[in-house]
Order: structure tokens, then C-alpha cells, then sequence
């Protein structure tokens, strides 16, 4: 377990780094918001679309695998959005709440991450983890938010539909399956390009992780802690539970699934805070505190599990 550990220092270490040039102010604000923009539109895309082109469709799209995942995640989000209902909260703030719980950085921290430390194999369970979430999850949260506000209508469903075909992982994961589907390999140019463009996709979202985290609020503590818990402990255990026993994997495909759901929160939930109004505090502390545990329980689950490093 300490060589798992030291295997995924550096990737956290490049986190701390972000965050030292964020706190003080080397990088500022709007330096981070370019470099995600770099990151998201272009380097994470070009990686993505890299490892979708050189998959079969069977590897990354597996009814048993998603169904699992489903299954852990959906029953993490309805715990956490019960406890949301039980303190008052209303059906937007248990929403976000939800979202918290099981939505990790699997497109900055986890596919570069565990590409290195688990294998390239991981890639295609990795981007069905990744497409479900935005799919399913990312849909649910603004349905019920616009929901309760009396707003739900073809406009809303639109406006989904809309984001999701604009979203540029879906877009460069879909396009790389298409690509893989003609059975041709790349031209070599293009090959080479996307390769270098997607190797600064690991630097650039990890450096712009911590620098984005440096304005996080560590406010609301208790209610962090809760999450924070949901999402390295309770989300992990349930797709654990699930694909170990309800629905059983191929137990390396259990092992990145597992490891995909003990991901710290995702900085895209904050986003979705911001943008409706709801508890972006809240979801500013979650991040920041599942992040700074994740540097040790991340190692853990892995290193408990059937199919990982040894």
C-alpha cells in the first residue's frame, strides 16, 4: 500500500503545487479559469478522444459495468439527498447535496491518474465512469433544481440536451468512437498532434486543480465532513458492493470502478452550485476538504482491492 502511495504522490503534489501558486496569488483567478479553459476545451479532449480511437466499442460500452455503477452511485444519491430532506433542506440544496456525494474528478484527476498507476486498460472503464456521470448525473441535478423552481418544461429538457452535445469530453469521447468504429488508425500527424496535446492534459489539470482550489471556502465544516465522507467512503462501498457481489465484474474492471467512486468532489458540481445559486460554499468546503483526504484514502482503496497494483 506505501508503493501505491508513492505512486500517487506526484499527481497530488502537482495539486499542492497549483494551490501554493494560487494562495499566493502567483496565479490569479482568471490565470486558473484560462488554464481550465485550455485544459477542459482542448488537452483533456484531445486525451480523451486519443483513447476512445483506440478502443472497441465493447470496451467502452459494457451494459453489466454501467449497470453496476448505477446501481452503487444511485443508491449513495438518494442516502444523501434522504439526509438532505431529514435537515430541512430544500429539493435544489439536497440536490446539490446529492451531486457532492457521489460525483468525483474523474476527468482531471482520475483517467490521467489512473492511466499511469492502474494501466492504459483502465481507460475505457474509466470513460464509461466519466460519460455516465455527465449523462445521467448531470442531467438529474439540473432537472430537479429547475424542478422545484416551477420551471421544468421542453425548454429545461432542451437546455439538457443542448449542454450535453456541447459538452467537449462527450463530444471528443463520441467522436474517438466513431473514429475507432472505421476500424483505420489515425494519420500519423494527426496521431502525433493529439498525442502531444493530450500529454498536457495531466500536468495542466492537476496544476489547475489546486490553483482553482485555492479559492475554496472552508466554510460549514460539519456539513463538508458529511459529504466528504459520502463521497471517499459511501460511494466507493456501494459500487464495491455492487460490482463485487450484486452485479460481479472482471475484477480489474471492479478495481477502477471502485477506484473511479473514492475520487475527491468534482469541481464541476461547484460550477452547477454557482450557476443555479445553491450552496456553492457548501460545495466549495466539500471539495476542498475530500481533495486534501483523498491524498490517503485514494492509496487505500486501491491497494485493497482484487485488480489493482500490487
Amino acid at each position: 500500500m506505501l508503493a501505491i502511495f508513492l505512486k500517487t504522490l506526484p499527481f497530488f503534489a502537482l495539486i499542492a503545487l497549483g494551490y501554493v501558486a494560487g494562495r499566493t496569488r502567483f496565479f490569479t483567478p482568471e490565470a486558473t479559469a484560462y488554464l481550465t479553459k485550455f485544459v477542459f476545451w482542448f488537452a483533456l479532449s484531445a486525451m480523451l478522444f486519443d483513447f476512445a480511437a483506440n478502443l472497441t466499442l465493447a470496451e467502452i460500452f459494457d451494459l453489466r459495468f454501467i449497470g453496476a455503477y448505477l446501481w452503487g452511485t444511485a443508491t449513495v444519491y438518494l442516502i444523501a439527498t434522504a439526509v438532505g430532506f431529514l435537515r430541512g433542506l430544500s429539493v435544489a440544496e439536497s440536490a446539490v447535496e446529492a451531486q457532492c456525494a457521489v460525483i468525483g474528478n474523474v476527468g482531471f484527476l482520475g483517467i490521467p491518474m489512473f492511466v499511469l498507476l492502474l494501466g492504459p486498460e483502465s481507460a475505457g472503464p474509466m470513460l464509461m465512469v466519466l460519460a455516465t456521470d455527465l449523462i445521467v448525473f448531470s442531467s438529474v441535478i439540473v432537472i430537479l433544481i429547475t424542478g422545484s423552481r416551477g420551471k421544468l418544461g421542453l425548454a429545461t429538457i432542451r437546455t439538457v440536451g443542448l449542454g450535453l452535445l456541447r459538452n467537449p469530453m462527450i463530444v471528443s469521447i463520441a467522436a474517438g468512437i466513431a473514429w475507432s468504429a472505421t476500424g483505420r488508425a489515425l494519420w500519423v500527424p494527426v496521431a502525433e498532434f493529439v498525442s502531444i496535446l493530450g500529454a498536457a492534459a495531466t500536468p495542466g489539470a492537476l496544476f489547475a486543480i489546486g490553483a482553482s482550489l485555492a479559492g475554496k471556502t472552508t466554510e460549514r465544516l460539519a456539513t463538508a465532513g458529511w459529504l466528504t465522507f459520502c463521497k471517499l467512503a459511501l460511494h466507493p462501498a456501494a459500487v464495491a458492493f455492487a460490482a463485487l457481489w450484486l452485479i460481479p465484474l472482471d475484477p480489474y474492471a471492479a478495481t477502477v470502478m471502485i477506484a473511479a467512486a473514492a475520487l475527491p468532489v468534482a469541481g464541476n458540481v461547484y460550477m452547477l452550485a454557482q450557476h443555479y445559486g445553491v450552496a456553492p460554499q457548501r460545495v466549495s468546503a466539500a471539495i476542498l476538504v475530500s481533495t486534501a483526504i483523498s491524498v490517503v484514502t485514494v492509496s487505500v482503496v486501491i491497494g485493497l482491492l482484487p485488480g489493482g497494483p500490487r
